[in-house]
């Protein structure tokens, strides 16, 4: 039975809007899996280290037989194909794509956390998934226009593509 999973994908080196353009391409061909939607983009401030540029940031819904761990492999699999490094905690990267939701459940294993424990941090995160779904809310019933009103800013602006 498939399950709705939301992913969020940001970008900050190596021409971002191309980098985020190659991984919706990339989700487009995941086995098992529709991409459903994408947000806009949006330009947000780094978080952590701010001697890098900014990001751009956007989110997805995937429709997709496959499970939790398996889909966050295939994304891992998509970050190294465009040359994601992994040398700093926040640091720059030219692609990040992260398991936001995945379905109503609540997953606690060492290599995946869902829904991303960020989530109501990060207004980058939760502007896009509230354009893809007004309604949208937490497993824990948090609906994420509340928590979007609750969100420190971070200089987030939307992307006029030309």
């Amino acid at each position: 039975m498939s399950v709705t999973a939301w992913i969020g994908l940001g970008s900050n080196l190596d021409s971002p809007l191309q980098q985020l353009h190659l991984a919706l391409e990339a989700l487009h061909q995941l086995p098992e899996t529709t991409l459903a939607d994408a947000s806009p983009i949006y330009r947000s401030s780094p978080v952590g280290p701010s001697d890098q540029p900014d990001f751009l940031n956007m989110a997805a819904r995937l429709d997709t037989d496959l499970d939790a761990t398996t889909l966050l492999k295939q994304l891992l699999r998509i970050e190294d194909a465009q040359g994601r490094t992994r040398t700093r905690v926040w640091g720059p990267r030219v692609l990040d794509l992260d398991l936001l939701l995945y379905g109503r459940e609540t997953i606690t294993q060492p290599e995946l956390t869902v829904p991303h424990p960020e989530i109501p941090n990060r207004d980058f995160v939760l502007r896009p998934l509230l354009d893809l779904d007004p309604d949208l809310s937490l497993p824990d019933g948090r609906r994420i226009d509340d928590l979007l009103r609750e969100c420190p800013d971070n200089g987030l602006t939307p992307v006029t593509l030309a």
